[in-house]
């Protein structure tokens, strides 16, 4: 007998277009699957058995976030297969900092009304989010909560577990003054600020649909542009240079972040010259009128991922990272100090 409750759907609970969702987000999930993954969705738990050959000493490194206020944008846009990348991001991101392989996801997407397309898209974002960061993703939750979210609106959080040799962590007590700090460009945006975002928008008046100069496409678009990836290229620079620690610039900016890759006694000198700042930035900075420190308390500026190597590693390490299609640039140095962001 299928499950079907009348008086639940009268409640506002439709558990039919729950199962069409899933199955209509189950060829996404398909897309993710790597060696290690155990049956497929349907069941209470995901399973997973990771390959833990040549590691001395395992050690599991896990990661959760949401997507914030913007999905704000992905309801006024109609856009939703890109926020799903924002929430794998935000978290593989995180566990990369530790110098772990994602190995696998979860999603959790709360919503008002469960509109099977929707949440298809939803997670076909997430599919992808995976696909990029080489990780699977292999379980979730949909709730469908009438009276708490209204209808067309969504939260969405997930979460993700790595693999790393304990003797291969990156350590931020391993930075050392005249260290190189080299940034990975952002997308845009990523995933924090929001608040920010949309209350400069708000208060400037200024519509999503407009295309500024300095920006390729709407201003919308531009802010909607999902959080980029770090994974597989930090990976590749792990097996080929020491890198000491690293920093993905979240909210907090780069007056938070960054020094959680330092020591207590140091600090880092950044290079102003040195950053490539997307112009929606400088866009965001004018509309609303937001003073340097703050941009920088808030927003990543065009830095989404932050390592610290020796300086002797300084330039193969750019190679590393060139040859892997990242655009990276040595942004500054590590300094004496207590933990600090300095600017030069």
């Amino acid at each position: 007998m299928k499950s079907y409750s009348d008086s639940y759907k009268r409640a506002g609970v439709d558990v039919t277009a729950g199962y069409e969702g899933v199955r209509l987000m189950s060829e996404h999930v398909r897309r993710t699957h790597i060696p290690g993954v155990i049956g497929g969705l349907g069941g209470f738990g995901g399973l997973f058995k990771p390959d833990l050959n040549g590691m001395k000493a395992p050690v599991l490194v896990s990661g959760t976030d949401g997507v914030g206020t913007k999905l704000k944008l992905a309801f006024a846009l109609g856009r939703h297969d890109t926020v799903g990348i924002d929430c794998v991001a935000m978290c593989v991101n995180d566990i990369i900092c530790s110098g772990a392989k994602p190995l696998f996801f979860l999603d959790y997407i709360a919503l008002g009304k469960n509109v099977p397309e929707t949440v298809a898209a939803i997670v076909s974002g997430v599919a992808e989010g995976c696909v990029q960061a080489g990780c699977a993703l292999i379980g979730g939750e949909t709730a469908e909560m009438p009276g708490f979210y209204p209808a067309g609106e969504y939260d969405l959080a997930g979460f993700s577990v790595g693999v790393a040799d304990e003797e291969r962590l990156l350590d931020s007590a391993n930075a050392a003054e005249g260290d190189a700090l080299i940034a990975l460009p952002s997308s845009g945006v990523h995933s924090n600020g929001f608040s920010l975002v949309r209350k400069i928008l708000a208060d400037s008046n200024t519509s999503l649909g407009v295309t500024f100069d300095g920006l390729d496409r709407p201003l919308g678009e531009a802010l909607l542009a999902p959080t980029k990836i770090y994974v597989k290229p930090v990976l590749a620079l792990l097996r080929e240079v020491p890198v000491k620690s690293a920093a993905h610039i979240t909210g907090g900016g780069f007056y938070e972040n960054i020094p959680r890759a330092l020591p207590a006694h140091l600090s880092v000198k950044i290079d102003r010259a040195a950053l490539r700042v997307p112009h929606v930035f400088a866009l965001l900075q004018r509309l609303g009128g937001i003073p340097d420190r703050d941009m920088f308390n808030v927003f990543n500026m065009g830095a989404g991922m932050c390592v610290i190597v020796a300086e002797r590693d300084a330039e193969r390490t750019l190679g590393v990272l060139s040859r892997e299609g990242e655009e990276a640039a040595i942004i500054g140095r590590v300094v004496a100090g207590e933990r600090e962001v300095l600017f030069a």
